[in-house]
C-alpha cells in the first residue's frame, strides 16, 4: 500500500533499507490518519507493521511473495529482451533474505529455470543455494 505513494523501490534505486522503511512508515501513518478508526486506519497500519517486521508466518510468506514477484518480473524482462543491462542485481538482492522454506524453494525453481534458459550465457549465479539464509 505504501508503494502507491513512495513508489516501488528496487535494488537499483540506491535507497537503504532504513530509508525505505521510514518513507513507507510515514506514508502508512498518513493513510492511517486519513482513514481514522471508523475505516480501520489503525488496523491497516498494524498489519503493515506485521508485514514489515515479519512477526507472523503469514507476514513472512507475503514478504517472500513480494520478492518472488520481483525476480519473476526481472526474468520476464530478460526473456523478452526488454533490458540491455543485466538484471542480476534483482536476483542477488534476494539471496539470504528468504523468510520461509516455501519462498526459498520457489526462488530456487525460478533461478533454475533462468539458468536453463541462459545456460550458455554465463551470467547466472551458479549456486543460489549458498545464499539461503533467512529466518
Amino acid at each position: 500500500l505504501a508503494e502507491a505513494k513512495v513508489g516501488d523501490i528496487t535494488p537499483h534505486c540506491g535507497v537503504s533499507d532504513g530509508d525505505k522503511y521510514e518513507m513507507e512508515l510515514n506514508t502508512m501513518n498518513q493513510i492511517s490518519q486519513m482513514l481514522g478508526p471508523s475505516l480501520a486506519g489503525e488496523e491497516i497500519l498494524s498489519l503493515w507493521k506485521e508485514y514489515e517486521e515479519g512477526t507472523t508466518e503469514e507476514a513472512k510468506l507475503v514478504k517472500d511473495l513480494d520478492k518472488l514477484e520481483m525476480i519473476l518480473q526481472a526474468m520476464e524482462y530478460e526473456n523478452e529482451g526488454c533490458h540491455e543491462e543485466s538484471l542480476e542485481g534483482f536476483f542477488e538482492s534476494t539471496k539470504g533474505k528468504w523468510r520461509t522454506e516455501l519462498g526459498f524453494r520457489w526462488a530456487e525453481e525460478i533461478v533454475s529455470r533462468r539458468r536453463l534458459r541462459k545456460k550458455d550465457d554465463g551470467n547466472v549465479t551458479k549456486n543460489y543455494a549458498e545464499g539461503k539464509g533467512g529466518d
